[in-house]
């Protein structure tokens, strides 16, 4: 299955970045995509994909591969398993790492671990911050130069707001975009959960909505005071999207993100005291999640990411204010989106495919989310009817702290593909 040259045949071909919804077949040559409905040639590979939907590889901008440092909850090897088995053929991970993605030598040791892993491909975002401190610029050029598509500090915000707009600066120079994780600290510092009726009941520190939609606030302004690319990271709240949709309307270089946590659950989770329903920024209210669900609709979020934060059992099983924040996505993501969005009719399969491939590759500025003839062979192909139970203990990932456990979800990768090479399903 992995020869020269392959045809994916009888499916539905979702093409965003050409706007192309068909039926057809789908020809890779040496690699990269050929063609489409050439006539058979002989000698070729063929996988079946009728009833099949067939994309370009899925990308997830928004990733924690915890290597190096943190490789007891995850690695680069099983990160990237992850993400083939979730459908994705190509992902970003963040750099807090153990030491940080803050230096030419931790961007390669990343890039060379992927490559050897033969997974997907990897692009690296490095850190805003020397050793992510918050106090003086890594050294944006070097990065770009070793490989760096994006920077941030994500774990923590850029606090300080004079760095933020060097930043801003600095990074336009590259034309690469600056993605923060937007919270004021002052405000949310103690906090477990959404700070509203719930966390009253229960009696938890609650983190405001304004810790995130003031932060949103302040980045606006400064990517618009400079020209810079502001990607907003795990938008959570109302007033977050509300100023997103203002500064799109007003020409800002600002784009954003959605996870499948954030559209799928809300605050009325933590009722269970489960930690594997404690991230941050927290599961929102029924009325936040409403306002993001029509962002992702009517285009004020351009992306979904999945925030993929494993931690190993030990970690998680800790009380609910000790635990530590996050939870895994690469493998329940596609189902999710599915199940949640595409069956319902709140976005029709070409809009969630574009926020899953032509827009982040767009964000990040990488050459990938289309079958475009002469692209790389990157293809996901879903059976969007089957039905399956999520089961973490068959994950590929190396932690299991997901709040899906026991959903029954519709939807799932089948075959993936990345440079014409199937990755997914693994060979025994």
């Amino acid at each position: 299955m992995n020869g020269n040259r392959i045809r994916i045949r009888g499916g539905r071909i979702i093409d965003p970045s050409q706007g192309m919804d068909r039926v057809g077949d789908l020809l890779i040559e040496d690699g990269r995509i050929a063609g489409y409905d050439a006539a058979p040639s002989g000698g070729e590979t063929v996988i079946e994909a009728a009833g099949c939907i067939v994309t370009p590889g899925l990308i997830d901008m928004h990733v924690h591969l915890r290597e190096p440092g943190r490789e007891e909850d995850e690695t680069i090897e099983t990160g990237t398993a992850a993400a083939a088995a979730g459908g994705f053929t190509s992902l970003a991970c963040c750099p807090n790492t153990e030491p940080p993605l803050d230096s030419p030598a931790t961007v390669e040791f990343v890039r060379q671990k992927a490559a050897r892993a033969r997974r997907c491909n990897v692009f690296v975002i490095a850190c805003v911050s020397r050793n992510r401190e918050g106090k003086e610029l890594a050294e944006i050029g070097q990065l770009v130069q070793a490989g760096a598509v994006a920077f941030s500090d994500d774990g923590a915000p850029v606090e300080n707001s004079e760095l933020m707009r060097r930043a801003f600066e600095y990074c336009l120079m590259f034309d690469k975009p600056l993605l923060n994780h937007c919270e004021i600290p002052e405000l949310a510092r103690r906090g477990v959960m959404h700070e509203g009726k719930v966390s009253l009941v229960l009696g938890l520190a609650g983190i405001p909505a304004a810790a995130e939609s003031v932060m949103v606030s302040r980045d606006i302004a400064l990517a618009e005071a400079t020209g810079g690319k502001l990607h907003v990271m795990h938008v959570s709240t109302l007033g977050s999207v509300e100023a997103i949709r203002r500064a799109k309307a007003r020409g800002v270089r600002v784009t954003a993100e959605l996870t499948p946590h954030h559209f799928s659950l809300t605050d009325e989770s933590l009722r269970s005291f489960d930690s594997n329903f404690k991230m941050n920024p927290p599961l929102r209210s029924e009325e936040h999640v409403r306002e993001c669900i029509e962002g992702l609709r009517d285009g004020t979020i351009d992306v979904i990411a999945t925030d993929h934060a494993p931690h190993s059992k030990e970690k998680k099983m800790q009380e609910l204010d000790r635990a530590p924040f996050g939870v895994v996505g690469l493998e329940t993501a596609l189902g999710l989106v599915i199940t949640r969005l595409i069956k319902p009719g709140i976005l029709s399969w070409s809009q969630a495919i574009e926020k899953m491939t032509a827009n982040p590759a767009g964000i990040l500025g990488i050459p990938k989310g289309t079958l475009a003839v002469g692209a790389d062979a990157d293809v996901t192909i879903i059976d969007p009817d089957v039905e399956w139970t999520v089961d973490p203990s068959r994950f590929y990932s190396k932690s299991g702290n997901t709040p899906f456990a026991g959903w029954t979800l519709q939807g799932r990768a089948k075959t993936v593909l990345v440079g014409g090479r199937v990755v997914y399903p693994f060979a025994s």
